[in-house]
Order: C-alpha cells, then sequence, then structure tokens
C-alpha cells in the first residue's frame, strides 16, 4: 500500500486548480517547505524587538479576519505564511522579546529548537520502554545528568534507589505526587478517611497546588494557604506550619502534603527546606518542592544552598522549560521512591503487555504520569545539555542574574522608587514607594512610626497600590517593555523578571528609561489630580 496520497475534489467549480501535492509526507516537499519556515522564524528573531511586546489586539480580532470554516482544497505553504505574518504575529505577545520582563521567562535556544524538531520529526509515542527504548533510556540517562548537576542526593536517581521522569508541568508533577501521597497515607488509615487529609502550602505557593488537591479529591476545606509575612520575607515559617498541622490534629484531621516553594511567583521567595522538613516528618508527611524558576539556576555552585535539605524531601521539580533554554514543555520530576507513582498510576491492560515489561528490568514512564502517550521530551534536553556544556550554560544563568542586579542598582538610584524584597535570583520586585505615591512626586522623609499615626496606614497603603498600578498599566501598554505585578503583605509591586535569551545590558537599560518616564507623568498627574489632593492632607497628619 503507497503512502497518503491527498485528493482533490471534482466538485469544485472554480476555474483556479487546486495546488499540487503528491504526498502528506514527501521528502522533497518538507526540506523545500522546511527551509522556509526555519528561513521565516529566524527573521521572526531577527527582528522581534520591532514589535510591540504585549499584544496590542482587541479580544475577537482574529474570527473576523479568518474564514469561517476550513479551505476545500490546498493552499501553498506562502499563503500560510503571509497569513501567519499579517495576522497571527499581531495577536501574539512576544515571549522571546528581548524586553520581556514578565510572569517568568520561558525562555528558548537553538539547541532546544533542534531538539524539538527531532522530537517532532521522529512522532514516537514512547510509552513504554518497548514503544522506542531510546527514548525511555535516554529520559533515565538526562534526568540522572541533571540530577547529577544539581547536587541531588543518589536517592533520587536512577543510579540510586529513586529516578526521574519529564512531564509537561509543574502542575502535573504535584498531582501525581500528590496521588501517591495520598494513596499511601490511605493504605494506613482507611480509604474512607480521604475527607480528613489535609494539604499545606504559603499563600505564597503557586495555584497548581490548590488546582492538584482538588483534582485528587482532597476535600477544598482542608486545603491550607499558610500566611507569609514580611518578616520572613515571605517564606513560609516552619513554625507557622507546626501551629496549623497542631490545629488539625486537634481537629481530628490527617496532615498528608507540604508543597515547600524554592523561587516563589511573586518575589521568588525561599521556603526553608531543611526546617519545614523536620516539621513535615514528625507527622509522615510528603515533601514536594516545586523549584519551578529558580531550580535552574541551582546547577551554579552559588546559588546551591538554595535547596540546602532536599535530602528530606519526597519529591524535587523544575522546570527546564522556563529558565534552562529548552522550551516547552519540560518539567523535571525527581522521586525517591519511584514505585509510589507506580502503585499509584499505573494501568496495564493486555494490549500493552510484553516481555521487557513483565521482566520489571525496565521503565515504563506511562506509569509515572497521568496521560498514557508522551512525547519525547528528552530529547531537546540531552542536545541543550551537550550543545552548551554545563560552563556555558551556568554562564547564561549568571548573565541574567547580573542583569537584574543591574536593573536592582538602577532602581536603588531613584529615591522615588524602593525594593520591595531583596532579589535572590534574576527577579526585581519595586515600586513607586509610599512617600512619594502620596505627595506631587518628591521624596518625603516619614517620622518613626508614622504609618501607625491617626490611623491612616491603609489608606497610604491604598494611594501607593493605585499609582503603582497605573504606572505598571502604562509601562505595558508603550508597547516597549512588558511586565507583571504581584500583591505581597497588601502591597501592590511590580516584578522585573530577566530570562529571555536574547536579553541583553542595553535593554535593561531601556526598560528602566521606560518606567522612569512613564513614573514621571504618572506622579505629575496624581500629584495635580483630584483624588491625589483628596489623600494630600494625609502627609500633613504625617509629618
Amino acid at each position: 500500500m503507497g503512502s497518503l496520497k491527498l485528493d482533490h475534489p471534482q466538485e469544485n467549480n472554480s476555474n483556479s486548480s487546486p495546488m499540487e501535492m503528491t504526498s502528506a509526507l514527501d521528502p522533497v516537499e518538507f526540506r523545500r517547505q522546511g527551509h522556509m519556515m526555519v528561513d521565516f522564524i529566524a527573521d521572526y528573531y531577527q527582528n522581534i524587538d520591532k514589535y510591540p511586546v504585549l499584544s496590542q489586539v482587541d479580544p475577537g480580532y482574529l474570527r473576523k479576519r479568518l474564514p469561517e470554516s476550513a479551505p476545500d482544497n490546498p493552499e501553498p505553504i506562502e499563503t500560510i505564511l503571509q497569513d501567519v505574518q499579517e495576522h497571527i504575529v499581531p495577536g501574539l505577545t512576544h515571549w522571546q522579546s528581548p524586553s520581556f520582563f514578565a510572569y517568568f521567562a520561558s525562555n528558548v535556544s537553538i539547541a532546544g529548537f533542534l531538539g524539538e524538531m527531532l522530537s517532532t520529526g521522529f512522532n514516537v509515542v514512547g510509552f513504554s520502554w518497548v514503544a522506542s527504548p531510546a527514548a525511555t533510556e535516554l529520559e533515565s540517562i538526562v534526568m540522572d545528568w541533571l540530577g547529577n548537576l544539581l547536587r541531588l542526593p543518589k536517592s533520587f536517581l536512577f543510579s540510586g534507589n529513586g529516578g526521574g521522569v519529564i512531564h509537561g508541568s509543574t502542575c502535573e508533577a504535584i498531582v501525581c505526587t500528590m496521588a501517591a501521597s495520598r494513596d499511601q497515607m490511605l493504605s494506613r488509615i482507611g480509604g474512607d478517611n480521604i475527607g480528613k487529609l489535609v494539604v499545606y502550602g504559603s499563600d505564597q505557593t503557586h495555584s497548581a497546588l490548590q488546582k492538584a488537591s482538588q483534582i485528587v479529591g482532597i476535600n477544598p476545606k482542608n486545603f491550607r494557604a499558610i500566611e507569609a509575612t514580611r518578616s520572613t520575607t515571605f517564606a513560609l515559617s516552619p513554625e507557622s506550619l507546626k501551629l496549623a498541622i497542631s490545629s488539625d490534629i486537634e481537629a481530628g484531621l490527617v496532615p498528608l502534603f507540604l508543597c515547600a516553594t524554592v523561587g516563589t511567583t511573586a518575589t521568588t521567595a525561599v521556603d526553608p527546606l531543611g526546617p519545614l522538613c523536620d516539621v513535615a516528618k514528625l507527622h509522615g508527611m510528603w515533601v514536594h518542592v516545586d523549584a519551578a524558576y529558580a531550580g535552574s539556576a541551582c546547577i551554579c555552585p552559588e546559588f546551591r544552598h538554595f535547596i540546602d535539605g532536599i535530602e528530606g524531601v519526597d519529591s524535587f521539580s523544575f522546570n527546564a522549560h522556563k529558565w534552562f533554554f529548552t522550551g516547552l514543555d519540560c518539567c523535571c520530576l525527581w522521586v525517591k521512591n519511584p514505585g509510589a507513582l507506580t502503585s499509584s498510576l499505573s494501568a496495564n491492560p493486555e494490549f500493552l503487555r510484553n516481555k521487557p515489561t513483565d521482566s520489571k528490568q525496565v521503565v515504563d514512564y506511562k506509569d509515572w504520569q497521568i496521560a498514557l502517550s508522551r512525547r519525547f521530551r528528552a530529547m531537546k534536553l540531552w542536545l541543550v545539555l551537550r550543545s552548551y556544556g554545563v560552563v556555558n550554560l551556568r554562564n547564561f544563568l549568571r548573565s541574567h542574574v547580573k542583569m537584574a542586579k543591574l536593573f536592582e542598582g538602577l532602581v536603588a538610584m531613584d529615591q522615588r522608587f524602593e525594593i520591595v524584597v531583596p532579589r535572590n535570583f534574576s527577579m526585581v520586585c519595586f515600586r513607586v514607594s509610599p512617600w512619594v505615591a502620596t505627595s506631587k512626586g518628591t521624596p518625603t522623609t516619614p517620622t518613626s512610626n508614622s504609618f501607625h499615626q491617626n490611623g491612616i496606614e491603609n489608606n497610604v497603603e491604598k494611594c501607593t497600590n493605585e499609582v503603582n498600578c497605573k504606572l505598571l498599566e502604562a509601562i505595558n501598554a508603550s508597547g516597549h517593555v512588558f511586565m507583571t505585578h504581584a500583591v505581597v503583605g497588601g502591597m501592590y509591586v511590580i516584578r522585573c523578571a530577566v530570562g529571555v535569551t536574547l536579553t541583553e545590558e542595553k535593554h535593561i537599560a531601556m526598560a528602566w528609561k521606560v518606567v522612569q518616564e512613564h513614573a514621571d507623568v504618572i506622579l505629575k498627574n496624581h500629584g495635580d489630580d483630584g483624588d491625589a489632593k483628596l489623600k494630600l492632607p494625609l502627609l500633613d497628619k504625617i509629618a
């Protein structure tokens, strides 16, 4: 039987002839179109800083531009790429722009692209060892390589008794580990007690934890987001965890799962792993560490201390697709006890049975994840590690940290702004200071405890938050820069997260110039408008 042929319907009454194409996978045509696609992408990157970083389109823009139905006949790649340029690119927020400082980066590299091309080109579905031995074995090897780079304890590696798997996202990693912890606990206390299980994190923990707990069947009332305060730089306090657990035990509940974070989304706070494990292990809890963003930096010796205490946890994950130049999607998860995962996630229908699986001598990654099918993600991670080497990868990461330090220094030199929390990695959290936001743009020196005098602290914070919100909106509307915000301890802060592959120091300088220019306008207008005048007497009371 020959290859798939593309037929052209005879009922088409158009005078134009449909494009001739003999096969959906013709090597000659693939080579021709592939070269065109590479050129298109290379041109995109060469000109990426010419586009507004944040898309400027309105909701529903694309439906107005595209036909209501799919074409009956083939269209040439030239026409399709022209439509991509004219209709799709304007609707993109350019995550790889050197002036993208929002969220956390999802950076890429040539090696990451080429690895993705190989993975897609082979298009294997490696759910079990026999389905594609190389896919399984390369993943196991690469996860041990990366675990060694992070100096993870041997108990997390295949060379020990543990192992690693590549998932699509942190949420998937947490769902799988929480399901494993749930089943382990219920095997001890009985399945009828699932309603007593409690999950713990801080109010700075990623929302993936709450979503995972819902999926796994934890009673929503038993999800604990423990407050993290400025006094601990928004890290989870072991003492607060201890109090929450004690209260739950007194109420007849069962502590199950703790998610500690290394590099929170809002401020990159780092939870103290060792002391938290000391508390959790007293109650037989599973401890997972989410280092989605900051885990990459921990291959650098100077950042490794942020995961000190890792030997006490049960699982650890970070996203190579955030800050490891690998591209979406690539979440690396290590577990000390793979059997806990496979016990919860295995399904072995007859049609998947085979001798290697029955021998128990191979890894079947279908039993380490939610889905059956899986992509050959290890290929791009392998190419990234080999193409750049450890030395260059560390230097890439250090360059981003250096640029964040540069931005931090620029903020510190402008008395109108303040750094809200200490910088740990490559993100700076800053804001217009309260003493400027509630004045006409001139820094004011407050008296001692003045925030608490006359009961006006909340009014000052509200005014400050409004000013910073307006400033961020103006910065992003400019199209020159894209940043995002967080609210911590009642403070609206602007986040400048450096991590895009193409970012250079000149882009940092330009970003700060944009911030300053819009701050000039916002603060002048704020000092002159009616709302500001209502707030100005407050400063008189403070002084």
